[in-house]
């Protein structure tokens, strides 16, 4: 192979690199797709996004989808968005379904909604299509002491003009929930509710409760209603129960003071029979003493030690005359 040849190779592959590199990096099937489709996007446009660190597909695709729903836009806006964080294609999907539902939305309101996190697409088509949330089962307690067991349906319509700042589905969620607690609360009877649940319907629609949120209610629909526990009945039956236990306690504290008073009763007998034998143990002395000082002589000693004698021997007998007597009745 002659030098020629080899010369020719070694362009053709450099031609070919070159190319390469070129098509890599100037998109130009996307300008000519721009070109077939209306849009006017210079070559040197496409490579600026190259050198911005942005996909020229990300933002000429959806330039021309809006070229063709009749929505005037530019590459600038686009790519603001684009590099801010946002989700051009679905910035543009909205903008034309809400075109087409005929809502009134700008590209920089639909791009605000889309950079503060919600999806706006999925807000148009509820702005045309309402949503049904169902809230879970809320309990409440009527006047007579019944508790009403409630569900309901709220049917909602996204606010474009709220959706910034705007309170979600939990706020919609909470709030029913204190509607319906607050109509079931101020019941008299629960039968009541349970033969006009649209009062609750009514109640929760005339407090306004869509103010400050992402949302429009358009109604409220109560899908079951059911009794649960008499918790009036369970309250009394509750505190019949702790008046009986403070009863108790106060009757046990009644009977452990009685009891120390006997016992404090049984202290004092003891004592007061120490006392007696005390006092007894101490009639010997004294007439021991009245012997030695001749107040009282021996005769009268004994004398009066008959006499308790005779005494003694007395009772005895009325003793034994009360058993026999008692024994004759036994028979």
């Amino acid at each position: 192979m002659d030098s020629s040849m080899i010369s020719l190779i070694f362009m053709v592959a450099v031609v070919i690199v070159i190319l390469s590199v070129f098509f890599s990096f100037v998109p130009v099937m996307l300008w000519i797709s721009a070109l077939a489709s209306g849009v006017n996007v210079g070559i040197i446009t496409l490579v600026a996004m190259r050198l911005r660190r942005v996909t020229p597909a990300r933002i000429v695709n959806p330039l021309i989808k809006a070229r063709k729903a009749g929505i005037d836009l530019n590459t600038n806006q686009l790519e603001s968005h684009f590099l801010s964080g946002g989700n051009v294609d679905r910035v543009v999907d909205a903008l034309v379904a809400a075109q087409r539902a005929d809502i009134p939305l700008g590209f920089e309101r639909a791009a605000a909604i889309d950079l503060a996190g919600r999806d706006v697409l999925q807000a148009v088509q509820m702005s045309v299509n309402p949503k049904v949330i169902e809230t879970p089962v809320i309990a409440a307690v009527a006047m007579d002491g019944i508790e009403v067991k409630a569900k309901a349906k709220v049917t909602v319509r996204a606010n474009i003009d709220r959706l910034v700042g705007g309170a979600g589905e939990e706020t919609i969620i909470a709030r029913v929930g204190e509607g319906i607690v607050t109509t079931i609360g101020s019941s008299q009877f629960h039968k009541d509710v349970l033969e006009n649940p649209d009062r609750i319907s009514q109640t929760v629609l005339n407090k306004g409760l869509d103010s400050g949120t992402a949302f429009e209610i358009l109604s409220i629909d109560i899908a079951d209603v059911d009794v649960g526990k008499n918790i009036g009945a369970i309250l009394q039956t509750d505190q019949a129960e702790a008046d009986k236990r403070i009863a108790q306690a106060k009757a046990e504290e009644r009977r452990a003071m009685a009891v120390a008073t006997e016992q404090e009763m049984k202290a004092r007998v003891e004592e007061m029979k120490a006392k007696v034998v005390e006092a007894e143990a101490e009639v010997p002395m004294a007439l021991a003493e009245a012997l030695r000082t001749g107040k009282l002589g021996v005769m009268d000693y004994y004398n009066m030690q008959n006499i308790m004698a005779d005494t003694t021997m007395r009772e005895a007998f009325g003793n034994t005359n009360d058993r026999k007597k008692n024994d004759t009745d036994k028979k």
